[in-house]
């Protein structure tokens, strides 16, 4: 479980300098997507950790706390790029 707690969490960094470098909105969309993916499970894994290993909760709690706070950020980015490529979209349309 550590182990993939370990994958999940550091992927989300490995994705966002990915999304970072995106060659158009739309791939920076799926790259963030991934991070949000990846943070998702990250926070899982937290929980599944301190289900097996209830001693240890107290330490992983401020990590799922985290992993929460960076996969709601990864929800917002998600949410306002999709606004941002509805405007272009419709923006595009109305100069056709």
């Amino acid at each position: 479980m550590i182990t993939q707690f370990v994958k999940a969490a550091t992927s989300v960094g490995a994705n966002y300098g990915e999304a970072d470098e995106a060659e158009s909105k739309p791939d920076f969309r799926h790259k963030i997507a991934l991070c949000r993916k990846e943070s998702r499970e990250a926070k899982h894994w937290c929980r599944m950790l301190a289900k097996a290993v209830p001693g240890e909760k107290s330490a992983i709690r401020p990590l799922w706390r985290e992993a929460r706070e960076i996969h709601l950020i990864f929800c917002k980015i998600i949410r306002t790029t999709d606004e941002n490529l509805r405007l272009a979209r419709v923006a595009k349309s109305a100069n056709r």
